[in-house]
């Protein structure tokens, strides 16, 4: 019965379009009656110009004589290739500063999550300078109070990739950088 109705939709829509030159749509070639019994009525207008867009589509195909329809795998092919092809043409943002020197910005890490370093000062190289056991060099970027050589500190995480120097939990910090 559906072949039936697909059937007398085509004919009746083939009929009507050749006599004019823009396909009016289903509901405007098909009687209340007619809807009624292919059940047009259920569908929504959007589901309604999906058909109305395939009859259209192959009717232009029979009349131009371009050839047969394409499978729907070759459909979902060209689907997929239209949507490649639409992203491509998308504008990319400008390249960063580091993509123009061909560096790749490192993943940003939160330094709240980054584990304090516990380690062992060797010795003082320089002024504010002093030497980890690990082979570490660390500077102060303000004085350091402390008597470090032989003592275990603490080096913590700050915000924009900043260090800060304890020499335990409830000791003031100094700002630090790492030389090597």
């Amino acid at each position: 019965m559906n072949r039936l109705r697909l059937i007398s939709i085509f004919l009746l829509l083939t009929a009507t379009v050749v006599a004019q030159d823009t396909f009016p749509g289903l509901s405007a070639i098909m009687t209340a009656a007619e809807k009624k019994r292919a059940g047009l009525e259920r569908l929504t207008p959007d589901e309604l110009g999906v058909i109305d867009a395939a009859l259209i589509r192959y009717y232009m195909r029979v009349v131009t004589g371009v050839g047969p329809l394409p499978s729907p795998e070759a459909l979902a092919a060209m689907q997929r290739a239209d949507q490649a092809a639409a992203a491509a043409a998308m504008p990319r943002p400008a390249p960063s500063l580091w993509e123009r020197f061909g560096l790749t910005k490192l993943p940003e890490t939160d330094w709240r999550t980054q584990p304090p370093m516990t380690a062992k000062v060797t010795s003082w190289q320089g002024g504010n300078r002093f030497v980890l056991d690990n082979g570490q060099v660390w500077e102060g970027l303000d004085p350091i109070p402390f008597e470090l050589p032989g003592k275990q500190i603490i080096i913590e995480a700050r915000p924009m990739g900043n260090f800060a120097l304890k020499l335990d939990e409830k000791s003031a910090t100094v700002r630090v950088k790492r030389l090597k």
